[in-house]
């Protein structure tokens, strides 16, 4: 398993491993047509946002996005592919994006989680500190934030 940037020509297949991996849930077709503007990556966002793919054999398992500006920021999306959930391919990505963040200065980032990955996310390390108001659907989604410490 190697974590790479990832690359401009990748974005519309991030796109669409995004939405797979929240369909993962159970959500309807309604929620996921919802999400596709939200959980869309375009070329110029992949350098803009850090994006990372964890990749195997040629195939993207997963990819993550660091946002924001040091000394705060935000984990903004982090998906992995449905029949690759469960092999710590998510730890992988969050590890990375923690590392990377710590290189870039970050002293904290928050995570607006979907309500399936939020214990995922306080397993890593996070608390949540709030609610956040979805960008797809009425309601409000855990809000998170990791700090990270020395190393």
């Amino acid at each position: 398993m190697n974590v790479r940037p990832a690359r401009r020509s990748e974005a519309a297949a991030l796109t669409e491993l995004a939405l797979a991996s929240k369909a993962h849930w159970g959500y309807d077709e309604a929620f996921l047509a919802s999400c596709r503007d939200e959980l869309t990556m375009h070329p110029a966002d992949i350098d803009r946002r850090r994006t990372a793919v964890a990749e195997e054999d040629g195939r993207v398992l997963g990819f993550t996005t660091l946002d924001g500006t040091p000394p705060e920021g935000a984990l903004g999306m982090m998906f992995v592919a449905p029949d690759a959930i469960g092999r710590g391919i998510g730890r992988l990505l969050f590890e990375h994006a923690v590392a990377e963040a710590r290189r870039l200065g970050f002293a904290r980032f928050t995570i607006d989680a979907d309500p399936n990955a939020e214990p995922f996310y306080l397993a890593m390390g996070a608390v949540r500190i709030g609610a956040t108001p979805s960008g797809s659907i009425l309601g409000r989604e855990p809000l998170l934030e990791f700090t990270l410490t020395s190393r």
